[in-house]
């Protein structure tokens, strides 16, 4: 049994919580909105370091993709448990978002990527932590389904290192998703401030960067949000709330949350 799902049901024990429940089959397309969120599937970084997702960046955008009233699945590429890193319950929205089942049930009960149709939603959200490094990359399913989303007028988002999941994303015209594009994720500068430079197989910032990317980003570990038209990233878990207010106000069809002060909307 991996760390993290040692770690989920200890959790739910101490808790007095029951555990998750088997998952409900995917909904078919509603009139309101909905977002695929997006989280690794990868247990282990090293023989030492869990791997997966970075836990505060998917409860505080869920929260606030909640309060909005806005539907939410979470999918990984193995499906199932999908394990994760960060997990912090001193964190009220994480211990929010913990305690309550129904958000549980999803974490403990994740969506295949195989067994997903992108036409049930209106937006993805691809969620950091350092198990996307390996297995976003070179994903022809994630590929699909964000291509998908986006070429049916949908938003595509990721924080930290969800990036690493648009990459290699092909539009059906042969263009990459990011070529040309602004946008932000973990920095370089911020990998070797913890020395995981030399745990990650590749750089993110100039892989990012090679894939034609026009790279922003703030000073270390710092909130930094990068919008261009229907591509929202956020560069680390500080910019994890306001990544999902940008989230929502696309999603509410706001033409000014399109484009950042002093820029208009780009056109799609």
């Amino acid at each position: 049994m991996s760390i993290a799902k040692s770690l989920f049901l200890i959790a739910c024990t101490v808790l007095s919580l029951s555990p998750p429940v088997s998952a409900a089959p995917a909904q078919p397309h509603r009139d309101t909105d909905k977002v695929l969120i997006v989280v690794s599937s990868l247990d282990r970084k090293t023989e030492n370091l869990v791997g997966g997702y970075w836990f505060p960046e998917l409860t505080h955008p869920v929260e606030v993709l909640t309060e909005a009233g806005i539907a939410y699945d979470v999918a990984s590429p193995q499906g199932g448990f999908a394990p994760f890193d960060g997990f912090d319950l001193k964190d009220p929205v994480s211990m929010k978002i913990w305690v309550n089942p129904e958000h549980r049930n999803k974490l403990g009960n994740t969506l295949k990527l195989a067994d997903v149709n992108p036409a049930d939603y209106d937006a993805i959200l691809l969620i950091g932590g350092h198990g996307p490094m390996w297995d976003f990359v070179n994903n022809p399913e994630l590929a699909r389904i964000v291509r998908t989303i986006y070429e049916n007028d949908g938003i595509v988002s990721a924080v930290c290192h969800g990036p690493a999941g648009l990459i290699d994303v092909q539009l059906s015209n042969g263009s990459l998703l990011i070529d040309g594009r602004r946008l932000t994720a973990f920095t370089a500068e911020e990998e070797a401030s913890r020395q995981y430079d030399k745990i990650v197989p590749f750089e993110l910032e100039a892989a990012l960067k090679n894939a034609g990317a026009t790279f922003e980003e703030a000073p270390i570990f710092e909130n930094k949000v990068v919008i261009d038209g229907r591509l929202i990233t956020g560069q680390n878990p500080a910019s994890a709330t306001a990544l999902g207010a940008a989230l929502v106000a696309a999603l509410k069809n706001a033409p000014e949350a399109l484009a950042q002060p002093g820029q208009p909307p780009r056109p799609e």
